[in-house]
C-alpha cells in the first residue's frame, strides 16, 4: 500500500524526491544545517519512513584520529588556513584537505573566504548535541551512585 501525492497521483517521486533506480533507496534534500544538500538512504519496506540523522555523520567524522586532531587544532585557534592546518602534521595536503570535506560536511567545521584565503573554523554544536543526547543520561545515573556511595560511606564511618 503506497501513500498518495497530495494531487492524488501517488507517485513516489512526487511524495519522497527524485527516486533512484533501484526501489529501495532514493535520493533526497538535507537541509544545508545538516551539512550535506543531498543523501542516499535506504527506505523501510513500506516507503513511508526515511531516516536521517546529521548524528551519524558527526560520529563518522569523530572515529578517525586525524579529524579529531585537526578538531582540536581548530580549538586551540580559530580561523586557519589549509597551509597552517598542514604545518606540524604527517599528512599531505590532499589529505587534510579531505579530512576538512568531511569535517564540513558533518557541519563540524565551517569556512569563510577572506580574499583569496579560506579560513577554517570549529563548530562546536554537534559536539555539543552528542553531549547532551549521549553522555548526559549515562552521566547523571554515576552522580547519583557517587552520591550514595558517599553518603553510605560517611554514615559508616559515623
Amino acid at each position: 500500500m503506497h501513500a498518495r501525492a497530495a494531487d492524488g497521483s501517488g507517485s513516489r517521486a512526487q511524495l519522497y524526491g527524485r527516486v533512484d533506480p533501484s526501489p529501495n533507496f532514493i535520493r533526497f534534500h538535507v537541509p544545508r544545517s545538516y551539512g550535506a544538500t543531498e543523501r542516499l538512504t535506504r527506505l523501510t519496506c513500506n516507503y513511508l519512513v526515511a531516516y536521517v540523522s546529521a548524528m551519524d555523520d558527526v560520529f563518522k567524522a569523530l572515529a578517525d584520529a586525524s579529524r579529531r586532531s585537526l578538531l582540536d587544532r581548530l580549538h586551540a585557534r580559530g580561523g586557519q588556513t589549509l597551509n597552517e592546518l598542514c604545518d606540524g602534521l604527517a599528512m599531505t595536503r590532499q589529505a587534510v584537505t579531505k579530512h576538512l570535506a568531511i569535517l564540513e560536511q558533518a557541519n563540524l567545521v565551517s569556512s569563510l573566504r577572506h580574499g583569496r584565503e579560506k579560513l577554517h573554523y570549529l563548530n562546536p554544536v554537534p559536539i555539543h548535541r552528542i553531549g547532551e543526547r549521549w553522555i548526559k543520561k549515562f552521566e547523571r545515573a554515576k552522580l547519583v551512585a557517587l552520591g550514595e556511595l558517599k553518603r553510605r560511606l560517611e554514615e559508616n564511618d559515623g
